[in-house]
């Protein structure tokens, strides 16, 4: 059988696309197993099963195509490359890993699973949006970035964050300080994922002056935000009663993200949680999207995702218990 061939542009560096001492060609020989790959100069020759032929050059094909757009491939990049085209139905990583979202102090904030894409997508096109899933997935930071590009667009004219202070049970009273130094360690969070897109200087002027605002989510209670881009956090641990006086609040020029993770719920025991029934009672509502995050678009630490699955895997009753509990083992 003649071996595939792919001829490597002369303008683009065959270090740049196999990686230094050849890490991202390793990691494509580990990701298809069933084809011998070897490189010649700037060609790209493959033997072997049919099937992974057609979708190995598809995936070089596709980091080529970042490369001429002047990106740098990483491990990480090349990993999440080969799970978009291995998906059914596959993905295209260059249309995914070159949407530029925002851009702050050479940083380019940019979806990193097809997933993620899809839920930007789903932000720019209807009016409230729920992004839901586990920790690491970029709900939160995505949706973060997508305010402050509608900020800059002068498509709002502010940007408003919010997320309940649950763990007190919204009663602050109890802890120690000014009513700032109770609510800081709930917002936190956004106040983070807000220094990483915004010069630090002009933060302490942007809250000053109203355009951006965080506070917890019992502030939002009475009032008609119009023109706003609204993120609601940790949604996860609103009572019903909340998630509709949230959503209520939506005022004309306004756009909601909420986010949060079902699996992570902190209400006191018995209480019902806003976001895991909100579906049921908005499915098919017109201008509304709910996009489901899973453990594969988390994009902290690769192992991370593998918390998260094993932890999936253990609720669904699909795990085996721990050793010392299986009937035999244990010291005798």
């Amino acid at each position: 059988m003649e071996p595939a061939l792919i001829t490597v542009p002369a303008a683009i560096s065959m270090v740049a696309l196999t990686g230094s001492n050849d890490s991202h060609l390793k990691i494509l020989e580990g990701a298809f197993p069933n084809i011998f790959i070897t490189v010649r100069g700037n060609e790209i020759h493959a033997r072997g099963d049919l099937d992974e032929i057609s979708r190995f050059k598809s995936l070089v094909n596709e980091l080529l195509v970042l490369l001429r757009a002047g990106q740098t491939l990483s491990d990480d990049v090349v990993l999440r490359a080969i799970a978009m085209v291995n998906h059914e139905p596959a993905d295209h990583p260059a249309e995914v890993l070159s949407l530029n979202i925002l851009s702050n102090r050479g940083k380019s904030i940019r979806p990193k699973t097809a997933n993620q894409k899809r839920y930007v997508e789903a932000i720019d096109e209807n009016t409230i949006t729920f992004g839901i899933g586990p920790a690491g997935t970029g709900k939160t930071y995505l949706a973060m970035a997508k305010a402050i590009q509608a900020l800059q667009a002068k498509q709002v004219n502010r940007i408003i964050l919010t997320r309940p202070a649950v763990e007190a049970g919204e009663r602050l009273g109890f802890l120690p300080g000014t009513l700032q130094e109770k609510i800081d360690p709930y917002l936190r969070p956004l106040f983070d994922a807000l220094h990483d897109m915004i010069d630090q200087d002009s933060i302490p002027r942007l809250m000053a002056s109203g355009i951006i605002e965080i506070a917890p989510l019992a502030y939002m209670r009475g009032r008609t935000l119009n023109d706003a881009f609204i993120i609601l956090d940790e949604a996860q641990n609103t009572s019903a009663e909340q998630m509709k006086m949230f959503l209520t609040r939506l005022g004309f020029g306004s756009k909601m993200v909420i986010t949060g993770d079902t699996t992570q719920v902190d209400l006191p025991h018995g209480a019902q949680s806003g976001l895991r029934i909100v579906h049921e009672i908005l499915d098919g509502v017109d201008d509304i999207s709910f996009i489901n995050l899973l453990a594969e678009d988390v994009v902290r630490n690769r192992l991370v995702g593998e918390i998260v699955s094993a932890y999936e895997r253990f609720d669904d009753g699909k795990a085996k218990p721990p050793r010392a509990l299986r009937s035999g083992s244990g010291d005798r």
